[in-house]
């Protein structure tokens, strides 16, 4: 039981790792001379540009910041009441609460990057990025919007262990 119970907290500090940074790091979307996240945009690794409500897309790009943010802080307090519960539910209790915030962080995560899924579509589109001078076909996909998609999966796998979890002995 000890070793399940290492696993379980081993892998949601991974999950919350994983949250803060796909959150944080700039590489959402990436090309040769410029990179992008979803708080600024860096051409040639010196000139960075914050991005704030002159840009087309905004609106979308705060829904995705606070939907990451809230997955981040979504787990953080699953872990803290996970702790909590862990020394004060009575024996055969399920971990039920902590389930269910997990599980709203998974669907936080899972709102933001599709959301950044789908707008990066539409600019594919228009052949625009936010910077109008960097076509975004020149782009891909950076390895935090990959860790927001490994961050679903792990919130969600997460959050189906706490519901089956049952405090024993």
């Amino acid at each position: 039981m000890l070793v399940l119970l290492a696993f379980i907290i081993i892998f949601h500090i991974s999950s919350a790792a994983l949250l803060f940074v796909a959150t944080i790091d700039s590489a959402w979307w990436v090309g040769d001379q410029f990179y992008a996240d979803i708080w600024r945009i860096c051409i040639n690794d010196s000139n960075c540009t914050e991005i704030n409500d002159t840009y087309s897309d905004y609106t979308t790009l705060q829904a995705i910041q606070a939907s990451m943010i809230l997955s981040t802080v979504l787990c953080c307090i699953a872990f803290l009441i996970f702790l909590m519960q862990l020394f004060r539910l009575k024996q055969g209790d399920r971990f039920v609460l902590t389930s269910v915030i997990q599980l709203m962080s998974c669907l936080c995560v899972m709102i933001a990057a599709s959301i950044y899924t789908d707008r990066r579509q539409d600019l594919h589109e228009k052949n625009f990025f936010f910077y109008p001078e960097q076509s975004s076909s020149e782009g891909r996909y950076g390895y935090a919007f990959i860790l927001a998609w490994v961050a679903f999966a792990f919130t969600l796998v997460s959050g189906i262990m706490y519901l089956i979890l049952r405090k024993r002995k």
